[in-house]
């Protein structure tokens, strides 16, 4: 059952997602980056792209806030 849900040819927000998140990490196998560019749209890697940009920008400032609150 899995399979045919990651095989559909609508693009889902969680592909996108995931696409965004392995790139990020920079382990991304050939195979499925070319399945990824096939099944999905510039404007989906787009806005994963810039949501994943924000949200590691907003942990990396809550991670600092929460330090210096404990350090003083």
């Amino acid at each position: 059952m899995i399979a045919m849900a990651e095989n559909s040819d609508k693009p889902t927000i969680s592909q996108a997602a995931k696409a965004v998140f392995w790139s990020f990490l920079g382990i991304r196998r050939r195979s499925a980056h070319e399945q990824d560019l096939a099944r999905l749209k510039p404007m989906h890697f787009v806005i994963a792209g810039v949501a994943g940009g924000l949200i590691f920008v907003l942990t990396l400032v809550a991670v600092v806030r929460f330090v210096v609150s404990h350090v003083s």
